[in-house]
């Protein structure tokens, strides 16, 4: 089945709730000793999903803040939306404008062009809601999204984590989840991308949870 292809009747991929997180954590803790110990020393999970925002909001965002400090990111994030507008239809205000005016908000080239391309998937109809991706797979938005310019998988991944608040997303890609492997099970030397997908076989369906708690290692003492 394509995102294009009717969801209605397909049950929705399941999400980040109170009750699944308690779940997740206990089931971790029992099969995992490494994880029991760094979810006491970790504490509450506090990852909070954006449940309101919109998979283009979330898309434009991630797209500004690649490859540049956060501050500056924050920056030209908040001239970029003084230039689009902070309302409904930013999709067409992005087109609408002269890409000369994106430029000038601090924006690269080629972000100009992602930005752009963005919006076009959004208005075609080839970039789903978010009434339409919460009931898509997580391989059928990261198909989807990764077919627009500058947009990658890892990127698609912070959104079902962050935005669409799924539970069983672990981003083998990223260094923050693989160096907390590494601290938190006390291996010597990082997990590649292939070995962490095989690692994580085992905390399904709670990958999300887990790799909360691994980004958490890197802020602790060890």
């Amino acid at each position: 089945m394509t995102a294009n292809e009717p969801t209605a009747a397909r049950p929705r991929p399941a999400v980040m709730t109170p009750a699944r997180v308690r779940t997740a954590k206990r089931r971790l803790r029992e099969n995992h000793a490494p994880f029991e110990a760094l979810i006491e020393r970790v504490g509450p999970f506090r990852l909070k999903p954006e449940w309101e925002q919109q998979p283009f909001d979330a898309l434009l965002r991630a797209i500004v803040f690649q490859s540049v400090s956060t501050l500056a990111a924050r920056k030209i994030y908040g001239r970029v939306l003084d230039a689009i507008g902070r309302e409904a239809d930013q999709a067409g205000r992005v087109l609408e404008l002269p890409p000369d005016r994106l430029r000038e908000a601090g924006l690269s080239w080629a972000k100009v062009e992602a930005c752009r391309d963005l919006a076009r998937h959004r208005l075609e109809g080839r970039l789903p809601a978010r009434s339409e991706a919460e009931r898509l797979s997580d391989a059928e938005l990261i198909e989807a999204m990764t077919r627009i310019r500058g947009i990658g998988r890892w990127t698609v991944e912070m959104l079902l984590i962050f935005s669409l608040g799924r539970l069983d997303v672990l981003p083998v890609d990223d260094l923050g989840v693989r160096r907390g492997y590494q601290l938190a099970f006390r291996k010597r030397r990082e997990p590649t991308a292939k070995e962490l997908r095989a690692l994580g076989e085992s905390w399904q369906p709670y990958r999300s949870v887990a790799a909360w708690y691994l980004w958490r290692a890197n802020d602790l003492d060890w």
